[in-house]
């Protein structure tokens, strides 16, 4: 063997503890530099898309006074029957949670309107004799 082929097999054998000290990093070559261009259409496509129209635009100039006094009335009206709507449904939903409750239960499902002196569930009338405080 030569000395050339024994530098060559050396520096092809995986590399041990020390031995790194005067060895250089294998060299890669560089990738060919290419530059990626878009695709060309012979013909590009016509452009069918159009902006969106809006049915009712904005204004380009600021309206008058009685315009804009009937447009406020407007939005306080819608205000309010939307609010009057919210409330009612909500009114609607706590009783028929509340009815739900009762039908569920088969009692008043709040403690709280029970009449005085009224327990809900078993009751024993007939005190045990081991309790201390009745005689």
């Amino acid at each position: 063997m030569t000395d050339l082929q024994k530098s060559n097999s050396a520096e092809n054998l995986p590399p041990t503890e020390g031995s790194t000290a005067g060895r250089k990093p294998p060299q890669f070559p560089n990738p060919p530099e290419t530059t990626i261009k878009p695709p060309q259409f012979p013909n590009p496509p016509e452009r069918t898309i159009k902006p969106p129209q809006f049915p009712n635009p904005p204004e380009t100039a600021i309206p008058d006074a009685a315009t804009l006094r009937e447009q406020w009335r407007f939005a306080i009206r819608q205000y309010s029957k939307w609010y009057s709507h919210a409330w009612g449904t909500a009114i609607l939903a706590g009783a028929s949670f509340f009815a739900l409750g009762w039908i569920i239960k088969g009692s008043n499902p709040l403690p709280s309107f029970q009449k005085p002196g009224h327990e809900d569930g078993p009751t024993d009338k007939n005190p045990s004799s081991d309790n201390p405080t009745t005689s």
